[in-house]
This record gives structure tokens, sequence and C-alpha cells, in this order.
């Protein structure tokens, strides 16, 4: 079980959720919610990175506000302030980089919908986010107009749900190609079947084992390697 913590950000403070693994030490990954807020789903989901023998920090984005209906996440989404946000995330690395608990070289970040988009945009601001994960991103490209550029020497991973249009889709294919035009590595996997949240096991609707637990495999792998050496 991890605990809430309040962190600098801006000149102001946010918090969040830090899961420590067992060992009391290990590479650092921030974990970025859905549109739902800082739920169950998400600090699970640090609490399973922790249990992998990292360090996991979700920051709460929404600051307090949680939903469980559809219309009113999209409503927190839509008036989500991006610049607010991005310096929320730059904040939870800066936080991780200064943590004794902290063993690695670079800093990881994981997102899903919503946060999917907010993590692989994480990389182009804190040269400390050396490896992105997104699950599904959500937001248009136009909301957060990522730095592509400053991918150079870091690497981005995308899991794609099938009924959003896989790793073809355009807004995917855009990403992948200004990263990789900037001197960064990017990497899309296709997951067969899948509809968009397929990870999230607290939506039995769309959750989908197979390809969370893949997607899970491929998210620490690229961790392990890019962050620090974990066995």
């Amino acid at each position: 079980m991890g605990e809430r913590v309040v962190f600098p950000s801006d000149g102001g403070t946010a918090e969040g959720y830090l899961a420590v693994p067992e060992s009391g030490a290990g590479p650092a990954v921030i974990v970025v919610q859905e549109w739902w807020g800082l739920v169950g789903h998400i600090t699970a989901v640090a609490d399973r990175f922790a249990a992998e023998g990292f360090l996991a920090l979700a920051p709460d984005l929404f600051h307090g506000t949680r939903t469980a209906e559809p219309d009113e996440g999209a409503k927190l989404m839509m008036a989500l302030e991006m610049d607010r946000a991005g310096r929320d995330i730059a904040g939870a690395a800066s936080y991780l980089a200064e943590l004794p608990a902290n063993s690695g070289t670079a800093i990881g970040c994981v997102g899903f919908c919503m946060g999917g988009s907010l993590a692989l945009w994480s990389a182009t601001l804190c040269d400390d986010i050396a490896a992105a994960v997104g699950f599904y991103p959500a937001i248009p490209w136009e909301r957060i107009t990522p730095a592509w550029a400053n991918y150079a020497g870091k690497h981005a991973m995308i899991h794609a749900d099938e009924a959003e249009g896989g790793c073809a889709a355009a807004g995917l294919q855009s990403a992948i190609t200004a990263i990789e035009q900037a001197g960064g590595g990017a990497t899309c996997f296709d997951y067969p079947g899948t509809q968009h949240a397929f990870f999230n096991d607290d939506r039995p609707e769309v959750y989908s084992e197979t390809a969370a637990r893949e997607a899970w495999s491929r998210t620490l792998n690229l961790f392990r390697a890019k962050l620090s050496e974990l066995s």
C-alpha cells in the first residue's frame, strides 16, 4: 500500500499517491490517470509497479475531484488546464528525481486514455523522463502541442485498441513520425479485438485480460531497459 504525498509544482504544490517497493528503493515511474480522476484503479496500478520493484507516483491532476460518470469525466477532461497538468507532471518528475528511494538513472511515465496522451507529452516537457508509455491516448495533440523535437534519445511506446483504429490511426501515426524524426524511438502495438480502456479491470465491459497482460509485460520490459538494470 502507498500513501498520499504533497510535492512542489511550479511554485505551488500538488498531491499524489506514492507507492514504494518492498526493497525501499527502485527506478521511478509516474502513473497518469484517466478522466475519472485519481481513482482506485490508478492507485492499484501504482501498487502493481511497486510490486515489480518500481517507485511509482500517481499525481492527482484533478486535485481531489473524481467521478464514476462518463459525462462528468468528459467534462473534467475538457476543463483540465493543460499547462497546469504539465506542470504537475513535471513537478512529479522533479520530486521523484530527488527522492533517495529513486535508484534509477531516468524516470518513466505511463498513462491511460487522457493520461496516455499526457504521458507521451511528458517526455517533451521533462529532461528526466526518458521513456513514456501511452495506453490508447485520447487527447488531440492540438490541445497540448507537444514539442516532439525534445524526444531525441528518448523512447515512446503506445498500446492501441482496435476499435479506435489501432496503430494506423492518424493521430498515432503523426506522433510516431514526429518522434522518430526527432531522433527518438517509437513502438506501437495493436491489440486485436480490443476496445478503448481494455487495460482497466474495473470496467468489465471493455477489459481484455489477454491484451492487458501483454501490454503490462511490454511496459515493464521497456522501463526495465530504459530506466535501470532491474532483474
